[in-house]
């Protein structure tokens, strides 16, 4: 491993203005990728979620921060199911108002999973709360069906 002191001394070594120049170009580089991957407006993030499962259900519980229950849509496709959230943007300054510092910007969020069995979407359940959208999706049940032994 290459170790190169970045300490600013009174006294000038050869290799003082390169530890500098090493030093700034490091800070742009993680100032300029924080600066994009904050406030890249068009990325999708991908929510947290955990999942756990009953005989009879999955309970799936997806984190979306600062989302309106409106704003959120569930998709169930037999197996497949998809969650689909944007917290919309900021209203503008109003007259006579300026803004001075905006961090937060709207964003999107997008999950899909496959789950090994039909999900019933008819007896499943959705709930928003506190940023945790929480669902319980009730596996269909296959109907018993009996062969004749011939």
């Amino acid at each position: 491993m290459f170790v190169m002191p970045l300490a600013r001394t009174a006294r000038h070594h050869a290799y003082n203005g390169h530890a500098r120049d090493l030093s700034r170009a490091f800070d742009r580089l993680f100032e300029d990728t924080a600066l994009r991957a904050f406030t890249d407006t068009d990325a999708t993030r991908l929510p947290a979620v955990d999942l756990r499962e009953t005989e009879q259900s999955y309970s799936v519980q997806v984190d979306l921060p600062g989302i309106a229950k409106e704003d959120v849509k569930v998709t169930i496709d037999g197996k497949r199911v998809a969650v689909e959230a944007a917290a919309r943007a900021e209203s503008p300054a109003a007259d006579g108002e300026r803004v001075l510092v905006r961090e937060r910007s709207a964003t999107a969020f997008a999950r899909s999973f496959t789950l090994p069995v039909e999900i019933d979407e008819a007896a499943s359940q959705a709930r928003l709360e506190n940023g945790v959208l929480n669902l319980t999706l009730v596996k269909k049940q296959k109907p018993a069906t009996q062969l004749s032994v011939g």
